[in-house]
């Protein structure tokens, strides 16, 4: 006897993998449908999916649940977020409706470095509390995998008290979650002028002590990012911080292109970087690049929405070239409190001009690859991760058809099941 047998979807989107390996180019949106279909489940894995008349005479299930005609897809992964904060940035909302740009908020010190002061004001109590609410909706919205960055302490007790908060809300939520180290964030007050110092600081520091922190905490070595942009780190210093942190282990990830084209994408693609993100304005040499190598694309397009910008992350370019895209929120107090996954697909297909299905695909399978879970989860294939939904539409498309609502009506995660 099996634990769950979920019977008579309208649909369930398989969305397959590429022989072990995100979907690419034009293959980006094979979701593989079954009409009528059903998934087994024990364990907290996926057991099997086929049509339901096969299913129910194979399996007999402590639990079954009849979809009644509603879709069944993977559960949503969001591989890109800044999700433990403290305060807020309203104020810094409307000076940019009035015509303020990121970086010349950022200049006046705004930004990043305003959330940094109320992170290393609050408590790891706080912290936690605060980030469990946003993990809450972000599971009734359809997210069961997601990627945490530090970032808003920058300093090495501060971005500690990060990574403790993260591996306390993994160990706590059910909601899946994968850390990243992202002391190359900002340069802090404390070292206005002096980056190169501050490059030192996250090299000879703050690397080897995040590393021991996470052995401490029974966990590998976090994922290392660095926000490589004009006024931030250029080039040299990230392929400096980022080959340090590969040397203790750490995979790699990069912010690049978001503001300006400095080489970011060409530099992940060359140090083998599981993901390059943002790449709004990525040279069309270094899209070939993502075309050639494995490093996965990851649009955020709430971002430029957040900022009131019309430019976004050239995704049909990317596909073209034989790219792996995904999608993220960039959840953040700044320029992206977006906690729906939702939304992001339903403004990635129109603003980037992309389909339900590349969305799907984009948002599950290839965003579970960006944070290098793409072999446990993001897809309905035998073996892996009971991480699903049912939609309250009998189709996948209402996933980006419909906006600023919730379309998800059941929630189960490792097999366990979660009403939205």
């Amino acid at each position: 006897m099996i634990d769950l047998l979920i019977y008579d979807a309208g649909q369930v989107c398989v969305v397959p993998s590429q022989e072990g390996a995100p979907q690419r180019g034009e293959a980006l949106g094979s979701l593989e449908l079954i009409e009528g279909g059903a998934v087994a489940i024990d364990g907290g894995r996926i057991l099997a999916v086929g049509p339901s008349e096969h299913l129910r005479a194979e399996y007999t299930a402590r639990h079954e649940i009849n979809a009644d005609g509603c879709a069944v897809v993977p559960g949503l992964v969001d591989p890109h977020t800044h999700l433990v904060w403290a305060g807020d940035r309203a104020a810094e909302f409307e000076m940019r409706i009035a015509g303020a740009t990121y970086m010349e908020i950022m200049a006046a010190g705004g930004g990043i470095n305003s959330t940094v002061r109320h992170v290393r004001a609050a408590s790891l109590e706080q912290l936690v509390a605060e980030t469990e609410a946003r993990l809450d909706r972000m599971l009734r919205l359809g997210t069961t995998t997601v990627e945490i960055k530090t970032g808003y302490g920058l300093d090495v007790e501060n971005e500690l008290k990060l990574l403790e908060a993260i591996y306390r809300l993994d160990a706590s939520h059910p909601v899946d979650i994968v850390a990243t180290f992202l002391g190359a964030h900002a340069v802090p007050p404390e070292y206005e002028g002096r980056t190169d110092d501050y490059v030192a600081l996250i090299i000879t520091e703050m690397i080897p002590a995040v590393v021991e922190f996470a052995r401490s905490r029974g966990q590998p070595p976090p994922f290392i990012d660095v926000f490589c942009e004009e006024g931030v780190f250029d080039l040299d210093q990230s392929r400096r911080i980022l080959e340090a942190g590969k040397a203790h282990g750490m995979p790699l990830k990069i912010h690049a292109d978001e503001f300006a084209g400095l080489g970011g994408t060409k530099l992940a693609v060359e140090l083998g970087a599981t993901s390059a993100d943002h790449l709004v304005r990525t040279p069309a040499e270094d899209i070939r690049a993502l075309g050639q190598g494995e490093t996965v694309a990851v649009a955020l397009p709430a971002t430029p929405f957040g900022l009131g910008e019309r430019e976004y992350t050239p995704a049909r370019e990317i596909i073209r070239a034989g790219g792996a895209l995904a999608l993220a929120t960039d959840c953040n107090p700044g320029t992206a409190w977006c906690e729906s996954m939702q939304f992001v697909m339903a403004l990635a297909c129109r603003a980037m001009r992309i389909t339900p299905a590349e969305a799907l695909a984009a948002a599950t399978l290839n965003a579970a690859y960006a944070v290098g879970r793409g072999g446990q989860l993001g897809s309905l294939e035998s073996g892996k991760q009971a991480d699903l939904l049912i939609l309250d539409a009998p189709d996948y498309r209402h996933l980006a058809y419909r906006f600023g609502g919730n379309v998800v009506k059941t929630v189960i995660k490792r097999g366990q099941v979660w009403n939205s």
